[in-house]
């Protein structure tokens, strides 16, 4: 039995890659990291155009339908890339939350607009895995309150969806009463996430008051899928650097590519990151068709390849000599991103420690 992306979905893949690669030359990726906004219009219009923006979002609300298994295979694509846009929090959190626990009226109204590009949203449920002195949001009287660190995507949303606690979940429009939005800066440019102080903003729950944990919890783990496919790509990206970057590179009259170390170097990347290409793939198939199992296997996915990643980047780096820590070469955009991915959404000891309690190993977060 062969398990592997179907034919429909080679050709999303490819149409992806070919659009976003023609799109972002090095120096076109260079000149949108020092831009420092995290958005290009051009590249998600083009998204749009693909129906990309509403892969995850049924007919009937104006999306393309399919599945997350389709979803993991965009954001791969645009991984390999670092591509400048909000693609993780508003084409799969987002709409995750929204047809998981949103009221009709809710869906209705936002999930056209995100299919369309219209609306980009940005989502805050970091305090929920793990939270900051005098940070967390409140919800009282129908008002909000408090700090939302690290909303995912937030530079340039016009709307967030942010966690209240484990059981609420707020739709609030950027312009709202009361919302302050603080840019964050990050290694990684390629992306912008943000801080929101929120001061009796008018509260639109999502699902109502305490009806939203379902939401949250599939919003979570929808993306940590999500970035692990992007650090998949990204990765993979790193390797293949490296091995062009070894058969031109001349040193005592021979290509570095000759020298048996450098092979290894290569071999141990590849051999240190395709195991996890199938897991990625395995928990995007499972979050629709096998939904028991998926959660496990995306901690798993996302734990491991954060680990192989780390190895990919140091030494497709290290294969590089000097010139990898130079910006004419570029790697740090690449390795900038797999950094960050690897802490959005809890680390891999945070990841590894809910696998163990979902497996029945543990009763209680107990990491020290």
């Amino acid at each position: 039995m062969e398990f592997g992306l179907s034919a429909d979905q080679k050709l999303l893949e490819n149409s992806v890659r070919r659009f976003t690669e023609d799109s972002l030359p090095l120096e076109r990726i260079r000149e949108f990291a020092n831009a420092r906004t995290g958005f290009n219009a051009p590249l998600w219009q083009g998204l749009v155009d693909m129906a990309a923006t509403g892969v995850l979002i049924p007919e009937q609300y104006g999306g393309a339908d399919f599945r997350m298994l389709d979803a993991v295979v965009i954001q791969e694509a645009l991984g390999r890339t670092v591509t400048p846009v909000p693609f993780t929090a508003s084409a799969i959190m987002a709409p995750v939350a929204l047809l998981t626990g949103g009221t009709d009226a809710q869906k209705e109204e936002w999930l056209p607009q995100i299919a369309s590009g219209e609306v980009k949203v940005g989502v805050g449920v970091s305090e929920v895995i793990s939270i900051r002195d005098a940070s967390g949001v409140t919800v009282s009287g129908g008002r909000l309150n408090g700090h939302a660190m690290f909303v995912m995507d937030g530079g340039p949303a016009d709307m967030f969806l942010i966690a209240a606690g484990p059981d609420n979940l707020a739709i609030i429009p950027r312009n709202a009463p009361g919302v302050t939005v603080t840019q964050l800066t990050t290694i990684d440019y390629s992306r912008m996430h943000c801080e929101i102080k929120l001061e009796n903003v008018k509260a639109d729950l999502v699902g109502g008051p305490a009806g939203a944990a379902e939401a949250i919890h599939k919003c979570i783990m929808a993306g940590r899928l999500a970035l692990a496919a992007d650090t998949l790509g990204a990765a993979e990206v790193m390797i293949y650097k490296a091995v062009e970057y070894a058969k031109e590179r001349r040193q005592f009259d021979r290509v570095i590519a000759s020298y048996q170390a450098v092979k290894h170097m290569c071999a141990e990347m590849i051999s240190q990151l395709e195991p996890y290409r199938s897991l990625v793939w395995y928990a995007g198939h499972a979050y629709d068709a096998i939904p028991d199992d998926a959660p496990v296997k995306i901690l798993l996915a996302k734990s491991g390849i954060d680990e192989a990643a780390k190895f990919v980047i140091r030494t497709a780096t290290e294969v590089h000599g000097g010139m990898g820590f130079t910006d004419l070469m570029g790697l740090h955009y690449w390795y900038k991103r797999i950094n960050v991915n690897r802490v959005l959404l809890g680390p891999p000891e945070i990841l590894r420690n809910e696998a163990a309690i979902a497996q029945g190993w543990l009763k209680q977060h107990a990491i020290i």
